[in-house]
């Protein structure tokens, strides 16, 4: 294949995995809620973590161009058990800046929370009503989460250029199967249990242990990959459908379904639901 022919197939496999880079980061549970509202002439500029570090209060601020409004934050734990009522805190205001924070959590556990404010002679829900559920976790070396990033977003763009090979008839993708194969694993079955365990005590949570969905499919990715690497020689079919379903996998909000600390038990399970109701 011409030089600039695979130039060009890297390029489009690169621009690809920019694409769902972004899609994972904006979609998955504890990416922080970010509005900014006009309610009454008074603006209200947010960002409402959903991921925080355990042992840490959590930190709730508001930017607002009108001193004399006023908001209180409703939180409680999550799930919660039963009868338990939602604690309310007025926030402080200095400077233009409504702030409140919120006890620290074990790891896996979390809290659901959600801001009234009062402004222009009424009380308005702030980011439509809608409670935000945040997880607390283990502090994770920095390094370890940048090493685990690029091998996980290398074995997407090598899962793209492998599958645009596979598309040429005189493509050459059985090495590119065999690099996807070697970096995914160890993005995601060495380096991924390592982050977990950091964050929440635990290596593994995914299927047969658990239902950690991130976990599930991993490991579903990998032996896919596996397949297609024993299989390459007979059909250009495989490597096509294992760049299909690994797209199809990160497609997937990560975290979805994550680790979840039971609050009656003490024990960290796998996530089932999400809360979104108004306190009372």
């Amino acid at each position: 294949m011409p030089k600039r022919k695979t130039l060009l197939l890297w390029l489009i496999a690169l621009l690809l995995t920019i694409v769902l880079a972004v899609y994972q980061r904006l979609s998955g549970p504890t990416h922080p809620v970010r509005r900014t509202e006009n309610i009454a002439g008074v603006e209200f500029s947010y960002k409402f973590y959903r991921s925080w570090n355990s042992g840490q209060t959590l930190p709730v601020r508001i930017k607002t161009n009108n001193d004399m409004v006023h908001a209180r934050i409703y939180y409680r734990r999550y799930p919660p058990l039963d009868n338990e009522n939602w604690s309310r805190t007025a926030m402080e205001k200095k400077a233009g800046l409504l702030t409140a924070s919120i006890p620290g959590q074990p790891p896996a556990g979390k809290v659901i929370y959600k801001v009234e404010a009062m402004a222009g002679g009424k009380n308005v829900w702030l980011n439509s009503g809608r409670a935000v559920v945040a997880r607390f976790k283990g502090k994770v070396p920095t390094v370890l989460i940048i090493v685990h990033i690029i091998f996980m977003f290398s074995g997407l763009l090598l899962a793209f250029r492998t599958g645009l090979e596979a598309l040429h008839r005189d493509g050459h993708w059985q090495k590119l199967v065999a690099w996807t194969l070697g970096i995914t694993f160890c993005g995601g079955l060495i380096l991924g249990p390592l982050i977990q365990k950091f964050a929440f005590g635990a290596l593994w949570t995914g299927f047969p242990l658990g239902g950690d969905l991130t976990d599930s499919k991993t490991l579903f990715a990998v032996l896919v990959w596996l397949a297609a690497f024993f299989l390459r020689h007979k059909s250009k079919w495989w490597p096509l459908a294992a760049t299909v379903l690994m797209i199809t996998i990160y497609l997937i909000p990560h975290s979805l379904l994550g680790s979840e600390l039971n609050y009656r038990t003490g024990k960290i399970e796998t996530a089932t639901t999400s809360e979104s109701t108004r306190p009372k």
